[in-house]
Order: structure tokens, then C-alpha cells, then sequence
């Protein structure tokens, strides 16, 4: 079995909250790690903590355009990733996605 068919349901986990990504990393942390499953857990614990992080300042604005937009480009990073590990693919966010996976190399 190849290393996308054996953490794909964990990649898949990763995407659905952020509780799903700490299961997801406990999922993962067998002696036959899932390179594929890292990277997507990688990507999804980025995209919730810039949520979480950013999205209290945002909501400061008081504004609905600013706050959409942050919404927007949030669920757009979700939707983008979520597709990649569905479909199998290691596909990098875009803008951010870099940062994410030198950020948590260690997952």
C-alpha cells in the first residue's frame, strides 16, 4: 500500500476543525509515518491557528467587508487544501502554505 492510500483518511481528518487536526497528529504518530498525512495535517493546523489568531484582530474592523473577506479567504485556503487531500495530492495552499510547512516541519 502507498504512502497516499494509508494517510489519506488521516489527511482527510486533518480538514474538519481543529480537533480534527489533533487527532489527525495523534493518528500519525505510529512507527510507519504517513509523509502525505503530515503534510496535509501541516497545511489544515495552519489554516485553523490563522483563523484563530487573526481572526479576533479582524473582528475589531467592524466591518462586514473586512470581516468577509477574512472569511472568505480562509474557507478558500480550506476549500483548496480539503480538494488536495481528497483527490491525493500534495498540493501547497496558496500564499501561506510554505510558511505552514516550515512552520510545523516537525509534525
Amino acid at each position: 500500500m502507498n504512502d497516499i492510500e494509508k494517510g489519506k483518511n488521516t489527511a482527510l481528518i486533518s480538514y474538519i476543525t481543529i480537533i480534527g487536526s489533533v487527532i489527525a497528529i495523534l493518528m500519525n504518530q505510529e512507527e510507519k509515518k504517513s509523509e502525505f498525512a503530515s503534510f496535509h495535517i501541516r497545511q489544515a493546523l495552519g489554516i485553523f491557528l490563522t483563523f484563530f489568531l487573526l481572526g479576533y484582530p479582524i473582528g475589531y474592523f467592524d466591518s462586514w467587508m473586512v470581516s468577509s473577506a477574512f472569511w472568505l479567504f480562509i474557507f478558500i485556503l480550506w476549500f483548496y487544501g480539503f480538494l488536495g487531500a481528497l483527490n491525493g495530492e500534495k498540493k501547497i495552499v496558496p500564499l501561506v502554505g510554505e510558511f505552514y510547512q516550515k512552520l510545523f516541519k516537525n509534525l
